[in-house]
Order: structure tokens, then C-alpha cells, then sequence
């Protein structure tokens, strides 16, 4: 089940047709064609050993495909391909920090080291100086820190230090692997806000991560894969909807509601659900008022009524036939 038809009027950041790899004579990624749309904020989901790390090694260029086509920031040709690498930011293990040096020695040996390489990509970015420090370590809001010992940072300041790093020159495009994997709930809101001011400043942002709140929460657009393939891309909305709309009732009389629920057929036996004073299910109608006169009439006392759609965990859980973490 893959949504494209709300992708075809737009732009891509990353695209790739028929993306294989094989190890050991099975294929990790199998046929994958990805359209990550321009400005968007990009959520990559799926188990473990869902290909997800490999597809993103590929598109990094530290792979090389058996098969297939990548498309960076429109450019197709592999000959063209180390040159928009330069437009493009990765964090996939994090670079290893000096833990007595600040976050700005940090950076600025970082740049002094990748210097010889960006000078090579681009002659025109390739002039890193004091400046451009200070105006990452300020993007990702660590300017008031560049003093502070990178021992003593937090995770999410250590971790918005990473993403520092990949902003050090100008970027249209940041690939992240697991952003917030181990960060305390403060540190997942600092990546949080990063993101999506990051976003808002015009960049397409790529991540690959197992929360699935924070996911859902941030994403615009996600993609699912499962065993080297891929089952769902497209808006986040249209994936929480792949399970159509819930019906949910508030009542004290959850247990007739149920029976006439089922008695009238106005509801999908599997779905229904009840926990204290409240019955979710999915109808088999989308006529809400004729299912709350049923009710009313076969005495039932409605408190509230509604329509909500499904989690991305449960759509996920749905698609993937897995629970828990997305990893």
C-alpha cells in the first residue's frame, strides 16, 4: 500500500526508483522508490531489519546500490553526486566530540578538519571561519553555551551540537538518524522545536527515528518499510486515516450500546472497544446522527459523540504487524 497519488504535483528532495541492495544473497532493500516532497519534515519508519539504515547509507553515498536511481535535490547524474552532497547535512552516528574541548573548539576543529574536503565540493562555501561557527552553534541555540565544557552538555545539547556540525555550511537538506534516541523528554523537545524552526527556514528534513509520538507530532509526511520494502509513503494525515475515522460515544450504558450497536450492524464487531464510560468503534456508516438515534431510542444516555482518527501507532501497528518501538 504505497500513497503517491498526493505526491505527483510535488517537488522532491530525494527521490529513488527501484533502490536495491543485496547481502548475502538476499535483498535488504528491495525495488524501494522514495519521494521525500521539498520542505517537508520526512518521518522514515519501520522494524528492525526493515532496511532502513541501508536505504539511508545508499542516499548518502556510502553504499552503492545494486540496482536503481537516486535523485538528490533534483540531480539524477552519479557524476554530479559529490557535489550536492555538499548541499546536504547527515548526523547518522554522530560525530566524536572532544569531551574537554567547549561546543566551539569542538566545532571549530570539526571545520578545520572538513575544511580540505568542502573546499573541494564548493571553492565558494569553502571559507569556514569564526563566524560560521557562531552561526550554527546559534541555529540550533547553543551560542549562550559555546563556552560550556562538551562534557558537561546535556544530551539534547550534545545532540543539537551534532546537528551543528552538518550546518556548519549552507544546507537544503538534513538526513537524521534516530535525532532523539535516548535524549530525557526535555531533550526530545529542544530536537523537537530545532526541527520545526528548521523546517520553517525553508529546509527539507529526513528522519529516521522509533518514537512514534514525536513522529506524529512533527512529521508532515512519513514512509513505512517492512522487510526490505516499502508499504505506505505519503502525507502523515492520509497514513492515520488509513484505517478510516473512529466513533466514539461517552456513555454509562457502554454494554447496551454495544448490543444495539451490533444488533443494528452499524458497526464492525472487531472494532469496537471499551474502556470506563467510553465506546470506540468503526461504523459502518458515516451517518453519526442515525447511529446516535439508534441509540437514544434504544435507551442509551449519550454524554458526547464523535469522530477520531486513528494513532500513528496504530496504523503503523496495522501496516507493519508489529508493536512497539519502530526501530
Amino acid at each position: 500500500m504505497t500513497a503517491l497519488s498526493n505526491l505527483s504535483s510535488r517537488a522532491f528532495a530525494i527521490e529513488t526508483t527501484d533502490l536495491t541492495k543485496a547481502f548475502g544473497g538476499r535483498n535488504v532493500v528491495d525495488s524501494v522508490s522514495l519521494r521525500v516532497p521539498l520542505g517537508s519534515i520526512y518521518g522514515f519508519l519501520g522494524p528492525n531489519g526493515s532496511g532502513k539504515t541501508t536505504t539511508i547509507r545508499m542516499i548518502l553515498g556510502l553504499v552503492f546500490p545494486d540496482q536503481g536511481e537516486i535523485s538528490l535535490l533534483g540531480v539524477k547524474d552519479p557524476r554530479l553526486r559529490r557535489q550536492q552532497l555538499s548541499r546536504l547535512g547527515a548526523v547518522v552516528e554522530g560525530p566524536g566530540f572532544y569531551p574537554y574541548l567547549s561546543g566551539f573548539d569542538n566545532l571549530k576543529r570539526f571545520a578545520q578538519i572538513a575544511y580540505p574536503a568542502q573546499k573541494l565540493l564548493d571553492p565558494a562555501t569553502a571559507r569556514i571561519g569564526m563566524n560560521a561557527v557562531s552561526a550554527a552553534l546559534e541555529k540550533v541555540g547553543l551560542l549562550d553555551a559555546r563556552n560550556k565544557k562538551y562534557r558537561a552538555y546535556s544530551l539534547g545539547m550534545k545532540q543539537r551540537l551534532a546537528i551543528a556540525a552538518a550546518l556548519l555550511w549552507p544546507r537544503e537538506l538534513l538526513v537524521l538518524d534516530e535525532p532523539t534516541n535516548g535524549l530525557d523528554p526535555q531533550g526530545i523537545v529542544e530536537v523537537r522545536e530545532l526541527l520545526t524552526g528548521l523546517r520553517s527556514q525553508g529546509m527539507t528534513i529526513f528522519i529516521s527515528s522509533h518514537i512514534l509520538s514525536e513522529v506524529e507530532m512533527i512529521c508532515s509526511d512519513v514512509a513505512v518499510m517492512r522487510d526490505g520494502k516499502l508499504l505506505f509513503q505519503g502525507t502523515t494525515q492520509a497514513f492515520r486515516g488509513s484505517l478510516g475515522e473512529q466513533f466514539y460515544l461517552e456513555t454509562t450504558d457502554t454494554g447496551l450500546a454495544k448490543t444495539i450497536l451490533l444488533r443494528l450492524e452499524l458497526a464492525d464487531p472487531s472494532s469496537i472497544n471499551i474502556e470506563h464510560d467510553r465506546l470506540s468503534a468503526k461504523l459502518t456508516t458515516n451517518e453519526i446522527e442515525k447511529v446516535v438515534a439508534a441509540l437514544v431510542n434504544g435507551g442509551v444516555g449519550v454524554r458526547s459523540v464523535g469522530k477520531s482518527a486513528h494513532s500513528l501507532e496504530e496504523a503503523f501497528v496495522n501496516l507493519t504487524g508489529r508493536s512497539g518501538h519502530a526501530r
